[in-house]
């Protein structure tokens, strides 16, 4: 049998993902606990108009993916196919592909639970900035009356 003519077999069982919590897999460049604490610690400020844009962006992703979850969950299961080996290797494929540690799924889930401590470490720099700002005015008013 040549190569082209040898049937394919998966190379890895694939299971059904029960749950699609965050796991030790999945690490965001900047975890929003980490851009949070950043926040907290005043190791991050961004000004009023800024903040609104970056909340804005990311609350619309949010709800692009509330919007479209039902349908992306549909990918937990391998899609239906004919019952070739080759089919049958594409379906799982498939499957892991959306379900697996680097999975789409995966990968979508652990951003959607992210995002809302990325709004809160936005909101606290906001309010480092309006801090840092109204000190900045207070020290240059204090100079501008020494000299």
């Amino acid at each position: 049998m040549t190569e082209e003519a040898q049937e394919l077999q998966p190379t890895a069982k694939f299971e059904a993902v029960q749950d699609l919590r965050p796991t030790a897999a999945f690490k965001p460049a900047l975890q929003g606990m980490a851009l949070k604490r950043m926040a907290m610690q005043g190791g991050f400020a961004v000004d009023e108009t800024t903040g609104q844009e970056m909340i804005r962006s990311l609350q619309g992703v949010i709800d692009s993916l509330e919007e479209r979850w039902s349908a992306l969950t549909k990918l937990q299961k391998s899609p239906p196919m004919s019952s070739t080996a080759t089919a049958q290797w594409v379906s799982q494929h498939m499957h892991g592909t959306a379900t697996d540690a680097q999975g789409l799924l995966t990968q979508l889930q652990a951003a959607r639970a992210e995002f809302p401590t990325y709004v809160e470490a936005i909101e606290l720099a906001k309010r480092n900035y309006r801090e840092r700002d109204h000190e900045n005015q207070r020290n240059l008013k204090q100079i501008d009356t020494e000299i």
